[in-house]
């Protein structure tokens, strides 16, 4: 076989030896995942080697890793090694690459793996204290190794929690790895960092850099959950948009509902996307030309332009006045489910919040006009459905009728 050549960034040679813990986290763009993919192929190609893919919850394999590995297996030319099958990744030396998702195991199930040689837990910041408690024993065989990857979210969470703190586990390397970090950093991703770094710090600073959150307290949204899921067919779906300007992004998202739960599956957004362009944008979004959309009808030559090209179930939002503050209540009414492929709307969910008083510090009942630019699609893509709950809450009461012999509020 040719010799293997991998180069490999300066900030990740800390992890090319062994040891029990492996840990990389920081902001978007830095190549963690790039990194530990290719050391996970050049260790089943050196040796044979079982190793472990496994996030929190994975309930299809499209968001895990195996895409990526699959890619990775082309671009060193190692094709002719594996077998790349459904849910598994073999080399035709015995090793093997799984995936799963650490929720779904318990301390039974999960002594399956006790023979196997890496972990590769993704995506961390999503794992909870359980899931940790269970599987690090599991991982028992002389020599096995525990990879970490993750872009922070709170130092509370359990994966900083363990390994950031004051006394992190014996045989643990931790890295902080960020986009300066990445010789290979794309320039669409430059472009959106720049971006960030230009109109809110706070923002490029836990999204780029991997800092913490910050005004955890001042946040709108808590009532969202990140979960891979995949919704049933015969669902009726309802897209929202808003326009981008020279600096601001051109959006679509597109939510269903299910009782009190609004799913979110899809987003698109662009950053200085020319009218001429945004079909092609929205196309991103399955089926985006078959459902009804409501957009932001601050731009009306838009909309025209787009109902001419592809999308005739185009419609203006209604806006109006307190129309924002009872679209986010009528968000706040429900259980959130995003896509973890909706990377942008977790980002503005994290972020959008209430202002502060530059002297006091509290939190003010006024809302940044910032962060808000796919939850304005949500929130026109929630429009029909919040006017519907609306009229259907006036029926009720037109159609009461007080029980005979009261004839006002009791106790009056």
């Amino acid at each position: 076989m040719q010799n293997l050549l991998i180069e490999t960034p300066r900030a990740f040679k800390p992890f090319l030896k062994p040891s029990r813990y492996k840990g990389a986290y920081g902001g978007r763009g830095s190549g963690k995942s790039h990194f530990f993919a290719e050391m996970a192929i050049e260790r089943c190609i050196l040796d044979k080697t079982a190793i472990c893919c496994a996030r929190e919850i994975q309930k299809s394999l499209k968001n895990s890793v195996k895409k990526l590995l699959e890619i990775k297996i082309e671009q060193l030319g190692v094709g002719h090694l594996f077998i790349v099958q459904d849910t598994i990744i073999k080399g035709l030396n015995g090793s093997e690459i799984i995936f799963t998702g650490l929720q779904s195991h318990t301390s039974d199930s999960i002594k399956s793996l006790e023979s196997f040689d890496v972990l590769w837990i993704e995506e961390a910041q999503n794992v909870s204290q359980k899931s940790l408690d269970i599987v690090r024993p599991t991982f028992r065989k002389p020599g096995s190794e525990i990879w970490v990857t993750w872009n922070p979210g709170k130092a509370t969470d359990p994966v900083d929690a363990f390994l950031r703190c004051e006394n992190p586990p014996p045989d643990a390397i931790v890295c902080q790895v960020n986009y300066m970090d990445n010789p290979w950093f794309p320039e669409v991703l430059r472009d959106e960092m720049e971006y960030d770094r230009k109109r809110d710090y706070d923002k490029y600073c836990h999204v780029w850099l991997g800092e913490y959150q910050k005004n955890s307290e001042a946040r709108i949204f808590k009532n969202f959950v990140i979960e891979d899921f995949d919704r049933p067919e015969g669902t009726i779906y309802r897209l929202g948009a808003d326009w981008g300007y020279s600096v601001d992004p051109s959006t679509l998202v597109r939510v269903s509902t299910e009782g009190n739960r609004l799913y979110i599956d899809y987003e698109a957004y662009m950053v200085g996307c020319e009218i001429v362009n945004l079909p092609d944008l929205f196309d991103r979004v399955p089926e985006s030309r078959k459902w009804f959309c409501r957009a932001d009808s601050a731009r009306p030559e838009v909309i025209s332009y787009m109902r001419k090209n592809g999308y005739p179930r185009m419609q203006s939002a209604m806006k109006g006045k307190d129309s924002i503050e009872e679209g986010i209540q009528f968000l706040q009414s429900f259980d959130m489910v995003v896509h973890p492929r909706c990377v942008h709307l977790i980002d503005e969910l994290n972020s959008y919040s209430y202002k502060r008083d530059k002297l006091t510090d509290e939190i003010l009942p006024i809302i940044e006009d910032k962060n808000n630019h796919l939850i304005d699609a949500l929130r026109y893509a929630c429009e029909g459905i919040r006017k519907a709950s609306t009229m259907k809450r006036k029926e009720t009461v037109s159609n009461y009728r007080m029980p005979q012999g009261l004839t006002g509020w009791m106790g009056n």
